[in-house]
C-alpha cells in the first residue's frame, strides 16, 4: 500500500474528521512510483475495483479502513501506464457501478464513461487539446444516396484549413467517423498535426456505419460501399491524388478488421493501412473462444493468412498492452512483413478504448504522411 494510507490506518481513531482531512490531501487514485492505491469513501456492504487491464483480476476486493467508510485497494501500476476504471459498490446484495467520485479524470465512449488513472510519466499529448493558433478545418455532413445496402449513408468530411480546389491532397478514410471525432478528438489533432507542419494537409471521409458488428467482419457490401461508391463519391467532388500511395484505410477494433479485408479483396486501391487494436483474432487448430461476434473475423483472418496476397504497401499498427488482443496484433506485425509490407507497429500500456487510439495518431498520421517537418517530399 502507499505510505499514505499507512499512515492513516495507524492512526487511534478514524472518525469523520479524520476521514475528511485525508481525503482533502490527497488526490486519487493515490501513485507512488508503480504504486497505485484506489480509494472509495461511502457506506457499502462491499466495494470493488474494476479496472479494463487484461492480465490482472479485473474484480478486486477493497478493504475496509477499521469502521470509517473509507475503503482501499492497491495495484500494480507500471510508469506511463494509463487505464480506465470504475467502482462497483454493493448494498444489500445489489450492485452498482460508479466513476471514482474524487478523480475528475474522465473518458468517455459510446457505452458512458470510466474514471482514468494515470501512471507516473504518462503525459497527455499537447496536441489533443485546442490550440488557438492552429486554423482551423472545415466538416461537412454529406450524403452518399447509391450504396450497395440501397439505403442512403452519412459522411462526415474533413478539409483542412486553407482548402484550395486547385491542389490535390491525400485521402484518409476512417471507419466509425463519428465516434472519432467525439471520443478520439480527431478533428482537433488534425487541425493541431497539420497547423504543426507534422502531417500533411488531407481530405478525410469519416463514415458512419448502421451495424458495425455485422458490416465489418469481411461483408462484401461494406467492401464494395468503401471502394465502388465511397472513392468515386470523393474524387468527383474534391482534388485528391490518384495514385494509391495517397489512399490510405483506418480503423479500431472490428474497424481494424473491416480495414484490412477491404484492401485484401481489392488489392491496389488503398497504399496504406492504419489498423489500431484490430480484432485480428485466428486460430491455428481448434476453435476459437471469443464468442459468436468473432465467428465471421476468425474466418477472414484464417483465409487472410492462409493467402495474404499484398494488401496495401505500407501498414501502421498499435495495440495497448493491456489488451487481451495484444498477442493478435503482436503475431501480425511480422506476418505483414513477411509479405513485403513496411510495417510501423506501437505498444502503449493501455487498455482497449478510444483514447489509447488517440493518444497514438501523431505518430502513426506522421509516418503514413509526413508534413514538411519531417523534410520528407513524396
Amino acid at each position: 500500500m502507499t505510505l499514505a494510507i499507512h499512515q492513516f490506518e495507524r492512526q487511534p481513531n478514524h472518525d469523520v474528521r479524520a476521514v475528511e482531512a485525508f481525503v482533502a490531501q490527497h488526490s486519487f487514485p493515490i501513485i507512488e512510483g508503480r504504486t497505485g492505491t484506489f480509494v472509495f469513501r461511502g457506506k457499502a456492504d462491499d466495494v470493488r475495483l474494476r479496472h479494463f487491464v487484461f492480465g490482472l483480476p479485473s474484480d478486486l476486493p477493497m478493504t475496509r479502513i477499521g469502521r470509517s467508510d473509507l475503503w482501499y485497494v492497491v495495484l500494480d501500476v507500471p510508469a506511463r501506464s494509463r487505464f480506465e476504471y470504475k467502482f462497483e459498490i454493493v448494498r444489500g446484495g445489489k450492485g452498482t457501478w460508479v466513476r471514482d467520485p474524487h478523480n475528475s479524470r474522465q473518458a468517455h465512449d459510446p457505452f458512458g464513461s470510466n474514471s482514468v488513472c494515470h501512471g507516473e510519466g504518462y503525459q497527455l499529448p499537447d496536441w489533443v487539446e485546442h490550440d488557438s493558433d492552429a486554423r482551423e478545418g472545415q466538416l461537412h455532413e454529406m450524403l452518399i444516396t447509391d450504396t450497395p445496402w440501397n439505403e442512403p449513408r452519412n459522411l462526415t468530411v474533413y478539409t483542412p484549413a486553407r482548402f484550395r480546389q486547385t491542389r490535390r491532397y491525400p485521402l484518409l478514410v476512417v471507419h466509425d467517423g463519428g465516434d472519432y471525432l467525439k471520443f478520439a478528438r480527431m478533428k482537433v489533432v488534425l487541425d493541431n498535426l497539420i497547423h504543426r507542419l507534422e502531417v500533411a494537409p488531407m481530405v478525410v471521409a469519416f463514415t458512419h456505419p448502421r451495424s458495425r458488428m455485422s458490416e465489418y467482419p469481411d461483408q462484401a457490401q461494406h467492401q464494395a460501399f468503401i471502394v465502388e461508391h465511397l472513392l468515386p463519391f470523393m474524387e468527383e467532388r474534391y482534388p485528391l491524388y490518384g495514385t494509391p500511395a495517397q489512399r490510405c484505410l483506418m480503423g479500431a477494433s472490428f474497424g481494424g478488421v473491416a480495414s484490412l479485408s477491404t484492401a485484401w479483396h481489392y488489392p491496389g486501391v488503398f497504399g496504406k493501412l492504419l489498423l489500431q487494436s484490430g480484432s485480428f483474432a485466428f486460430t491455428d487448430i481448434g476453435q476459437h473462444t471469443r464468442g459468436p461476434a468473432f465467428d465471421r473475423v476468425v474466418e477472414f483472418v484464417n483465409a487472410f493468412r492462409e493467402a495474404p496476397g499484398r494488401p496495401c504497401d505500407r501498414a501502421y499498427l498499435s495495440c495497448g498492452t493491456y489488451e487481451s488482443l495484444i498477442y493478435e496484433n503482436r503475431s501480425m506485425v511480422p506476418f505483414l512483413q513477411g509479405i513485403g509490407l513496411d510495417v510501423r507497429f506501437e505498444e502503449a500500456r493501455d487498455g482497449h478504448n478510444w483514447e489509447n487510439w488517440r493518444d497514438r495518431l501523431q505518430s502513426a498520421l506522421s509516418w503514413l504522411f509526413p508534413g514538411p517537418l519531417w523534410m520528407v517530399y513524396e
